[in-house]
């Protein structure tokens, strides 16, 4: 493609950039940026269809630097394209308030898509966004009208791909056929603590081959050429992502650090940074040193980004009016706004039902409405109930060599069921992918207890303030005989310690309602709805407050007398029931007894310390929680004079009904410990 000394100094440019950056912190990693710098240069000079003045425009392709311990390569990357990051910016690296963290945060600093550093998530989050472009492509492009077409680019290192997450994901993709999803591997053989050789010598290509993906080879990784025609090849493949091995050597430049693992994490040292300037031509006394030249190449090459993008809002424009509906639905759902009137088919029930059961109700209603909800389980559809009935599944074409000549239905990538598969690491990841994207309103489902499976990109989703839902089910040591590796009894608890993250454990099938509402409603991070397998009594709402409280955090369900109660019981889920019944034996006895239903602590916490106080009178120090898990926890919400009932140890296998008595939480357990705690 014609490279020349002016594109060879913009290689060195983006290294010493990074080196410096890392060096005046005193802390980071210079060594990935300084070894794949050439293949961040081509791709970002030659392929990535991006726009500096509008970093969100929505058809650009998407670079997700996986390995994000480099975060000084994509710092100087978007500097010196134009990006709203100063060279201040760089130089505050790590530092209080910069908008250059030591790892990339989606949401904090323009031109990055993914918050990323937990090695192989980058990857993962990767395939949700080249799902979102195939889906969103097949449902809104036309003929001659493309407005859904771009590129999802990774750049990933050896930890990432050691990650089992990126093994799940990349399994998938192949399966899925991404062609737009390129991921240029960083293989430099050097990891934290050494080489590659002490635990990694598998044949990567060989594994990416048999995922179904195309592999190509750079041998040198400071071969501008060939590095731009291996990317060529993988764009002209659509029918499967590719894998691009560069061979690259960590440190590069750096004559006591390339190819050693002291590059990895830690500053060149001054001595060494100006022994790297000096063995590859550059100022050893210019800290953050620019080139006119250079900088003028890196300004020139980002502003025909802009060319791009003027490009795609004519044909959108076009496209609007030929395809007026359709236009208004695509700005519609990238302005992240519901359409009118969803909250109105949420249906209102009338028996008792397992909470999954009167959910994956809802979910249908709503999944008729709302035409970007789009998600799927880990293989557990008909346990979760979470499939989305006459609405297709995601997936590409037929492949007799590698389904040994099955034939399924009709495939189509706008269908809106996603099969995961086995694999719930690579779901909760791809589910936030998907939601970077944009457009799209994702789901991911499996059993309680297997969230620990997928715990990272659920707190990245966090961090990021993903709108994702996470729906489980099976949820407490009711689901019986099973046993204990199936019965969750520590999640709940570990799912609340995580900040920004809305556990919703619905108490009613009418709750459960409420609880999706909460979910798609709360649109600054992700919600985790939590179900059960059982029937779950039915309340009564006209003697109890209405299910729409749960939209609360907490409320009084439930109240035997008016005026401040002697006593509190709080329950969440299935336990609410057995509260409920206790307060009424309880209010025979001349108890004035409160139930309060606390379905989701976050969402209590962030009301008003008024709204908090007129549910939980602190006046009132009688009090007992109930809830079929760990109680830690709890001790905030009962005092030091009430009671906690839970679940402390692992479940065992037996049938529901007897282990809640074995476990002590029925109605009659909760009625001795409110007497217990009554009588001081």
């Amino acid at each position: 493609m014609g490279f020349n000394e002016l594109d060879q100094q913009c290689v060195n440019t983006i290294r010493f950039l990074a080196v410096d950056g890392v060096q005046k912190a005193n802390s980071g990693h210079p060594g990935m940026p300084m070894g794949a710098a050439p293949a961040a240069y081509v791709l970002w000079d030659r392929f990535l269809k991006h726009d500096p003045v509008d970093p969100s425009w929505f058809n650009r392709d998407r670079f997700v630097l996986s390995a994000g311990h480099g975060s000084m390569l994509l710092y100087s990357l978007l500097h010196l394209y134009g990006y709203p990051l100063s060279l201040d910016d760089i130089k505050n690296f790590r530092q209080w308030g910069s908008l250059t963290p030591g790892h990339p945060e989606s949401g904090h600093t323009p031109g990055v898509e993914a918050t990323t550093g937990p090695l192989g998530q980058g990857l993962a989050h990767a395939v949700g966004m080249a799902v979102a472009e195939a889906h969103l492509g097949a449902v809104f492009n036309r003929p001659n009208y493309r407005v859904v077409d771009h590129h999802t680019y990774v750049l990933a290192g050896d930890g990432d791909l050691m990650e089992g997450v990126t093994a799940e994901a990349s399994s998938l993709a192949g399966h899925l056929g991404l062609g737009k999803l390129i991921v240029l591997y960083d293989d430099n053989l050097i990891s934290l603590a050494g080489t590659t050789s002490l635990n990694f010598t598998e044949d990567v290509a060989a594994r990416y081959r048999a995922y179904g993906w195309q592999t190509l080879e750079v041998a040198d990784g400071n071969d501008l050429e060939r590095l731009a025609e291996a990317v060529e090849a993988a764009q002209a493949d659509t029918s499967r992502p590719s894998l691009i091995s560069v061979r690259t050597r960590i440190g590069f430049g750096s004559p006591a650090k390339e190819d050693t693992f002291g590059a990895h994490g830690s500053p060149l040292g001054p001595e060494e940074v100006a022994a790297a300037k000096r063995n590859l031509g550059w100022p050893e006394d210019a800290d953050f040193f620019i080139p006119v030249e250079a900088r003028d190449h890196f300004r020139l090459s980002g502003a025909r980004g802009g060319e791009s993008r003027s490009d795609w809002e004519e044909t959108r424009a076009a496209y609007a009016r030929e395809f007026p509906a359709e236009a208004a639905d695509l700005v519609r759902r990238l302005a992240g706004k519901l359409p009118e009137g969803w909250e109105k088919v949420i249906p209102e029930f009338s028996e008792s039902l397992p909470t999954r059961k009167a959910a994956g109700a809802v979910l249908q209603a709503l999944g008729e409405k709302i035409p970007e909800l789009i998600g799927g389980s880990a293989d557990l559809n008909p346990s979760t109930l979470t499939v989305l009935k006459g609405f297709g599944d995601f997936e590409a074409g037929p492949c007799p060599d590698r389904c040994q000549g099955q034939v399924g239905p009709a495939w189509s990538y706008a269908g809106r069921n996603i099969h995961f598969g086995v694999r719930e690491h690579a779901m909760g990841s791809i589910v936030g992918g998907l939601a970077l994207h944009g457009g799209l309103l994702p789901f991911g489902s499996t059993f309680l207890v297997f969230a620990d499976y997928m715990r990272p990109p659920m707190r990245i989703a966090a961090l990021s303030r993903l709108h994702t839902v996470y729906v489980f089910t099976h949820d407490s040591i009711a689901l019986g005989e099973d046993g204990p590796t199936h019965q969750p009894v520590e999640q709940l608890m570990n799912l609340r310690a995580v900040p920004n993250l809305a556990v919703l454990r619905p108490a009613d099938a009418n709750e459960a309602a409420q609880a999706w509402r909460a979910a798609l409603s709360r649109s600054e991070g992700p919600s985790v709805l939590v179900f059960s397998r059982q029937v779950l009594p039915l309340l009564d709402r006209g003697e109890c407050a209405p299910a729409s409280g749960l939209l609360e955090g907490a409320y009084v369900l439930w109240q035997s007398a008016p005026d401040i109660p002697d006593l509190i019981l709080i329950a969440t889920g299935s336990e609410v029931a057995p509260a409920l019944e206790a307060a009424r034996t309880l209010a025979a006895e001349k108890i004035n007894v409160r139930v309060v239903s606390m379905p989701c602590w976050e969402l209590f916490q962030e009301n008003s310390p008024e709204y908090r106080e007129s549910v939980l009178p602190s006046g009132v120090s009688a009090r007992v929680s109930i809830e079929a898990g760990v109680t830690l926890g709890w001790e905030r919400y009962v005092g030091p004079s009430g009671r906690m009932l839970g679940v402390d140890r692992f479940g065992a296998s037996a049938p529901g009904k007897v282990i809640l008595e074995k476990y002590h939480l029925t109605a009659a357990d909760v009625v001795r410990a409110a007497r217990e705690v009554l009588e001081g």
